[in-house]
C-alpha cells in the first residue's frame, strides 16, 4: 500500500503530527510519502493521484476552516475515488465547523472521506501575546495521532462497501465564514514587520512565505496578500520579525468562548471515524 501524507504548517504543528503518522506507517510497513504544501511552489506542483492508494491531509484550522490557500489548493485536484482522511490542529476555539466543510470540498472533488481527527496545539496568535495550548501537541496528543493512525488505515484496506462519514450541519454559513476569515486580519493590526537592524537580510522570510507576502527588503508584509500565519515569525533564526502585542484581547477571547486556559489546556484530541 502507497500512502501519500500531505501538510500545510507554517508554525510546526501540523508537521509534527504528520511526523507522527508518518512514522507510525513506517511501523506497519506502508509506503509512505510525505508532501510539505506550506510553500507557495509546492502547491503550483501538480499532484497525480493516481500513484497512492490512499490519502492523509493535515491544515491547521484558521477562522473554523482549513486555510483558504489550502481550500484552493485542494479544489483543484480530482480525486479519482480514492480513500482519505483529514487531520487538523487547532489552538483551542472555533473547530467545529472544519470537519464538515472539507468533507464538503472533498466529496465534490471525488475523495472519499473514511476519517477525521483534530490535535490540540499551540494557538498562532501566541506569538501575538495569546496563551492558548502552549506547549501542545504533547505525547498524549502524539499518542492518539498513533490509534488515528491505525484506524485510518484499516478504513483504507477494507473491503466492506463505503460509508460516508457524518457530521453536524455547523451553525454557520460559508458565507459567514468567509466574513469571519477577514476578521482574523482585523485582530492582528500590525503585520509581520522587521523592527530591529541586527537582521543579516538571510531573505528566509521571503522564501519560506506562502503567499509570497513578506518583502525581506522591506520587512514588512503585504497586507493583501499577507494571512497571518507567522511563519516568517516562527522560523526568523535571528527574531527579528515581531507582529503586535494582542495580550490585552487574550481575557476578552476567553470570555467570548466561555473558556479558561486551564480548560482549554486539559483539551483532549479526538479522532472522528
Amino acid at each position: 500500500m502507497k500512502i501519500l501524507i500531505a501538510f500545510f504548517s507554517a508554525t510546526g504543528n501540523t508537521k509534527k503530527i504528520a511526523t507522527v503518522i508518518k512514522n507510525k506507517l513506517k511501523e506497519l510497513d506502508v509506503d509512505v510519502t510525505s508532501l510539505d504544501i506550506t510553500s507557495y511552489s509546492s502547491r503550483q506542483r501538480e499532484l497525480i493521484i493516481n500513484e497512492y492508494d490512499g490519502i492523509f491531509f493535515g491544515f491547521p484550522i484558521y477562522s473554523m476552516r482549513a486555510p483558504r490557500i489550502c481550500r484552493e489548493w485542494l479544489q483543484r485536484i480530482d480525486g479519482k475515488g480514492k480513500k482519505c482522511s483529514v487531520f487538523f490542529t487547532y489552538g483551542g476555539f472555533g473547530k467545529d465547523p472544519a470537519h464538515y466543510y472539507i468533507k464538503q470540498l472533498l466529496d465534490v472533488h471525488n475523495f472519499k472521506l473514511v476519517s477525521s481527527a483534530e490535535f490540540v496545539s499551540a494557538h498562532t496568535f501566541n506569538y501575538s501575546g495569546w496563551l492558548a495550548a502552549e506547549n501542545r501537541p504533547n505525547k498524549s496528543d502524539y499518542n492518539i495521532a498513533e490509534e488515528y493512525t491505525v484506524k485510518t488505515i484499516n478504513k483504507f484496506i477494507s473491503n466492506e462497501p463505503y460509508e460516508p462519514i457524518e457530521y453536524d450541519k455547523p451553525l454557520y454559513s460559508s458565507d459567514q465564514l468567509d466574513q469571519a476569515e477577514k476578521y482574523r486580519f482585523h485582530v492582528i493590526t500590525k503585520l509581520p514587520t522587521r523592527d530591529s537592524d541586527s537582521c543579516s537580510m538571510c531573505g528566509l522570510c521571503e522564501n519560506i512565505c506562502p503567499t509570497k507576502a513578506m518583502d525581506a527588503k522591506k520587512g514588512i508584509a503585504d497586507i493583501e496578500s499577507c494571512i497571518a500565519c507567522f511563519r516568517c515569525i516562527a522560523n526568523c533564526p535571528e527574531q527579528v520579525l515581531h507582529t503586535n502585542d494582542i495580550s490585552h484581547t487574550w481575557e476578552q477571547k476567553l470570555e467570548f468562548h466561555k473558556a479558561t486556559k486551564e480548560g482549554i489546556d486539559k483539551m483532549v484530541s479526538k479522532i472522528y471515524i
